[in-house]
């Protein structure tokens, strides 16, 4: 530690113990612990590190508590804090600030795109007869079967007896919300596209197709609807539900169907087996070999995205991109293989810039650069 830093940590430790330390003095404090786990020796005359981490850890947290959208989760299997804050603007928006206070320079990657940015809500609707309407941020529509506000889009609860089917289709690099003929809720991630019917009869089972993607669904009680079931039908399987908040991911791209329940209670059925969910758990479907295995889940990091984070837990950094290059549109190579499998745990905010997050993975020591060029991103 060079002389300068040492005597600015110092001086912020000692705020930090008076009780005088700021906001802003507080976080670069986070952030040089979040850095230097290696560091054994520290300055004389001071509290033990684990003490002083912890002291960090309270005053942190005592001062995001007032914002309700901030979630304070386990940081696991991790040798810092016994906690981390999971918030967005903690590990994202203030860490390259945090860098420029310590006098550790960011180097800029080879090339800078402004092309590249965050996902938005976007959808295509695609109607009973072929015809395509873009659904986009500010746009309302209304008509006889349903309405939108440019977020989501509501359908009324029509009595009509023709069976006619909607397409809700999402592209890579954007989100919408569904609100059914049955109240039901739909949360459509990127990359994903729903089939389901204009209105639903009687004391018919409610059905839908999660054609391919990922989406979280609020249904409404049979007790509301005649006692009438609701079933989601996915490529490989069929989840039977009675009433309940659950989330299916079934891209196309991969080899596993995931269901998790919120709460409530579902059934997965497929050609060979039938198995019953409880809350806080996932059942993982193969669709090479058709087996279902049914694990606890930390339900957090399963449905964050629809509130607009992405929470890893000691996720690979193949698949932590794999989820980004829905959301940014983008293209991901690895020129070198073996970082694919490196873990993290951590919370990334929706609406950040994409260079934010490759400087901080950056930072981290886990790539040595990273490269983007039009909507290609090199990592090595």
């Amino acid at each position: 530690m060079g002389k300068k830093n040492k005597q600015h940590l110092l001086f912020l430790i000692r705020k930090l113990l008076d009780g005088s330390i700021s906001k802003k003095e507080i976080s670069i404090l986070f952030y040089f612990f979040i850095n230097n786990q290696k560091i054994t020796k520290w300055p004389e005359n001071h509290q033990e590190k684990a003490q002083i981490e912890e002291k960090i850890f309270n005053k942190v947290k005592a001062q995001i508590n007032e914002d309700e959208s901030v979630k304070v989760i386990k940081f696991y299997n991790k040798p810092i804090f016994k906690y981390a804050i999971a918030a967005s603007i903690v590990l994202l928006i203030t860490l390259p600030f945090f860098i420029n206070e310590i006098n550790t320079p960011i180097k800029t990657p080879a090339s800078i795109s402004n092309i590249i940015v965050p996902g938005s809500n976007k959808a295509t609707l695609t109607l009973h007869d072929g015809s395509t309407i873009a659904l986009t941020n500010h746009k309302n529509l209304d008509s006889i079967y349903f309405s939108s506000n440019g977020k989501s889009l509501k359908y009324k609860n029509s009595m009509s007896q023709n069976v006619a089917y909607n397409y809700l289709t999402i592209p890579r690099g954007g989100q919408y919300q569904i609100i059914l003929p049955d109240g039901t809720k739909v949360w459509l991630n990127s990359e994903s596209q729903l089939k389901y019917p204009i209105s639903f009869k009687g004391h018919e089972t409610r059905t839908v197709e999660l054609v391919y993607g990922e989406a979280y669904f609020d249904v409404t009680s049979s007790k509301l609807n005649n006692g009438s079931k609701f079933n989601v039908v996915t490529s490989h399987h069929n989840v039977e539900v009675l009433g309940t908040e659950f989330n299916i991911k079934a891209y196309k791209d991969e080899t596993a169907i995931y269901t998790t329940l919120v709460e409530g209670k579902v059934a997965i059925n497929t050609t060979n087996k039938n198995e019953q969910l409880t809350p806080n758990h996932q059942a993982n479907f193969n669709k090479n070999k058709g087996n279902i295995i049914i694990k606890p889940v930390d339900v957090y990091n399963e449905v964050s995205w629809k509130n607009g984070v992405f929470s890893f837990e000691n996720k690979s950094l193949k698949d932590i991109m794999k989820v980004l290059s829905r959301w940014y549109d983008i293209n991901v190579v690895f020129l070198n293989k073996n970082i694919e499998t490196e873990e993290f745990v951590g919370v990334i905010g929706k609406e950040q810039k994409i260079e934010n997050i490759l400087t901080i993975i950056k930072d981290f020591g886990t790539i040595n650069s990273y490269t983007i060029k039009g909507k290609t991103i090199q990592l090595n």
